[in-house]
């Protein structure tokens, strides 16, 4: 997977404090992680970026609109996605990125490749189940929901008739309770 150095951040010639970096993230930028679960996507990815003398500090937030297939009749709709993401980035002597909070990077290291990360805040956001909103409030027509609702057992079509088996069943209760 090849990026291209936008994501790169090089902090080495930064001076200490707060700096601000803006990212447009499209559907090309999933393709290159192989995620296939957007149709279309629409991003905008803020980096408050803190540099200290002894560590790093990112705050990532996401908000944007991606277009994704619905679970349940594979209709296309636009699915609204926000969130954030908090990382630590300390020195030490080999690069360990364990803790999902905290990232050690060898002395010397000039700069991060800050990519997976939006990736990862942006793919964690999608719900596990993505219903159109059209099925939730009633307004969505489809041949597919029509099949669906057909093929559902009518909850209406109780019938009166009972197994003479229950009725069996049912009397061996009456006369134990006596």
């Amino acid at each position: 997977m090849k990026l291209s150095n936008d994501f790169v951040l090089s902090f080495f010639g930064l001076k200490e404090g707060k700096h601000r970096f803006e990212y447009k993230i499209d559907k090309q930028f999933f393709e290159s992680y192989s995620f296939d679960e957007f149709l279309d996507a629409d991003f905008s990815v803020t980096l408050d970026f803190v540099k200290k003398s002894t560590l790093l500090e990112l705050h990532f937030e996401n908000k944007g609109m991606a277009t994704v297939a619905c679970d349940v009749t594979n209709e296309p709709f636009e699915l609204p996605l926000d969130g954030s993401l908090d990382l630590v980035v300390k020195f030490g002597d080999t690069y360990n990125d364990e803790n999902e909070e905290v990232l050690i990077l060898p002395h010397g290291e000039h700069q991060l490749d800050v990519s997976q990360y939006i990736y990862e805040m942006i793919a964690l956001t999608v719900p596990l189940k993505k219903i159109h909103p059209g099925i939730e409030d009633g307004s969505l027509k489809s041949d597919i929901l029509n099949k669906l609702e057909e093929l559902s057992p009518d909850k209406n079509k109780e019938t009166d008739e009972i197994d003479p088996r229950w009725e069996d069943l049912k009397k061996l209760l009456i006369d134990k309770n006596k």
